[in-house]
């Protein structure tokens, strides 16, 4: 595969109050909260760090505080330092 393919990365965030006062509401609205709070979230970390429309973000994982995203392993290099970003993680399953 050549460094310029996409992959699938798992990108997981370091704690932030936001996500866990939001992640404690257990009702309709809180999730709600939540979701738009994880895709805005998310998405500036992306944006700021890979540029819009350079990568294609596939999932939103709200346990875990992280995502899944289709970028090139120089893409993931970026990420790894991005403010916020505990670790990315290249998927291994077929």
């Amino acid at each position: 595969m050549t460094s310029s393919s996409k992959e699938l990365y798992y990108v997981f965030l370091k704690r932030d109050t936001e996500y866990e006062r939001l992640k404690d509401i257990r009702t309709r609205k809180g999730e709600e909260d939540l979701d738009r709070y994880l895709e805005k979230r998310h998405e500036e970390i992306l944006e700021s760090s890979l540029g819009p429309g350079s990568y294609i973000r596939t999932v939103s994982l709200v346990v875990v505080h992280g995502f899944g995203v289709e970028i090139t392993k120089q893409q993931a290099e970026v990420l790894r330092s991005a403010d916020g970003v505990y670790t990315v993680e290249k998927n291994e399953e077929n």
